[in-house]
């Protein structure tokens, strides 16, 4: 293989509307098995949807409340990639060892820090509108 020619997958569809379909039905799998699998995917979807609820409710603008909901779907876009990461982990190997560990706790630290903007975020908006 020349340096310009790449590997292409054979399950990597190629071109227009069927390829958007496919996505489509991989992302509904995706979700699927972050439900079935992730306990803290189905646990982090529970806060959110209860987030979402009190955000759409709170008196604050559209705008408030399109980042109160944002910042907390971001958590989930978080812990998705952070369970890919650790499935690719333990794809290539179940053994001990310190990159593994590392990349699987750089994943966990992702969602914290997604996690904290998310309150820095709620608690701005909530002080700003009924304590100053």
């Amino acid at each position: 293989m020349s340096e310009k020619e790449q590997a292409v997958s054979e399950f990597k569809s190629k071109s227009g509307l069927r390829r958007i379909f496919s996505a489509f039905f991989y992302s509904i799998d995706g979700f699927r098995s972050a439900w079935k699998n992730e306990h803290a995917f189905r646990q982090e979807l529970v806060l959110v949807i209860i987030g979402v609820i009190i955000a759409l409710v709170l008196p604050v603008s559209a705008f408030e409340k399109l980042m109160m909901i944002a910042v907390l779907v971001l958590i989930l876009v978080v812990e998705l990639i952070n369970s890919a990461i650790e499935a690719v982990v333990d794809r290539v190997s179940l053994e001990r060892h310190t990159l593994s560990k590392n990349a699987k706790d750089f994943g966990s630290a992702a969602v914290l820090l997604t996690f904290l903007i998310a309150v820095a975020t709620w608690v701005v908006i909530l002080m700003d509108r009924f304590y100053y």
